[in-house]
């Protein structure tokens, strides 16, 4: 080796080589973000349901002006549309995370972009904790952003129709409650749809991971035949039950119908404490973190299809 090498090579072990580190958060933010740049479903649907229902209303709101004499306006007619509104948005988001879910996983190994998604510095565990956010927090936040945004256009659009009508702008707005109606669906959003129907997005990425092809079919058959083979041999629906009882928040929605009958109760009851102790969600939190360790194994282990 001539000196000049031996100069050159010793000079730049004397400089070292520069570590870059990357905090665990910008990791989990980089991750969340591609799956924006690969599913804008999950930021479009939300809003364009949400306009929809804005349109809707407006048309609705000039036939019922067109009235001659105009229907005086009760707390029921003046609630439904919102309720209608947001009802739309939270159908619309379910339906963007259920085939999110049941598709991100397995769509990486159905293209082939696996190979590219794990030769980058992300631990399968960190990806799917990543994806598995998106159905448990950013699209309940974002469908609570779309639908305060549509309630605010309606209140604003039907002030001059309150102002007009028999009833009054004071009372429409204190029947209206728009701040506790907003407190209400954002609760119901990521509470409900965020933690109570945890096991079962986390049951559709599991799947997802697992299934080479159809994992509509592999998510949704298994627990239809396991609730008819229950029904068959034991004359008995505790798994249907139980699968119920998880959708609705542990029962919040169906009791607190019963007991009311204004739109905005049938969200449920704004209590946190009673929320968090109700014995069944702790269990299905568990068994949503034992089937995302699951995908995150069946991730680690499964190749391209």
């Amino acid at each position: 080796m001539s000196i000049e090498s031996t100069a050159a090579t010793e000079s730049f072990q004397s400089q070292g080589v520069s570590t870059v580190t990357v905090s665990p958060w910008q990791v989990i933010y980089w991750s969340i973000r591609r799956e924006f740049w690969e599913y804008r479903s999950i930021y479009l649907v939300p809003p364009i349901a949400a306009a929809l229902g804005v349109i809707g209303f407006v048309l609705g709101l000039g036939h019922r002006a067109s009235i001659n004499p105009p229907e005086p306006p009760t707390q029921h007619s003046l609630l439904q549309p919102y309720m209608m509104v947001a009802g739309l948005c939270m159908v619309a988001a379910m339906f963007v995370a259920v085939f999110y879910c049941l598709d991100t996983l397995n769509g990486e190994n159905r293209d082939r972009s696996i190979l590219f998604w794990k030769s980058m510095p992300v631990s399968d565990l960190t990806a799917v904790l990543a994806k598995a956010s998106i159905p448990l927090l950013i699209l309940p936040l974002i469908s609570v952003l779309s639908i305060f945004v549509a309630h605010l256009l309606m209140l604003l659009i039907s002030l001059p129709f309150w102002s007009a009508s028999t009833l009054g702008l004071g009372a429409a707005w204190k029947q209206v409650s728009f701040l506790h109606m907003s407190a209400l669906v954002l609760y119901h959003l990521v509470i409900v749809h965020g933690l109570w129907h945890a096991p079962f997005y986390a049951w559709m990425l599991m799947v997802s991971a697992w299934a080479k092809r159809a994992p509509l079919l592999w998510a949704f058959l298994p627990p239809a035949a396991l609730a008819i083979f229950e029904k068959i041999a034991f004359n008995s629906m505790h798994f249907v039950n139980l699968l119920g009882y998880q959708l609705t928040g542990g029962g919040d929605m169906a009791s607190s119908t019963a007991a009311e009958s204004t739109p905005v109760d049938m969200l449920g009851h704004f209590d946190l404490l009673e929320m968090f102790t109700t014995p069944g969600l702790w269990p299905g939190l568990l068994i949503a973190a034992l089937f995302l360790y699951l995908a995150a194994r069946f991730r680690r282990s499964r190749g391209p299809f």
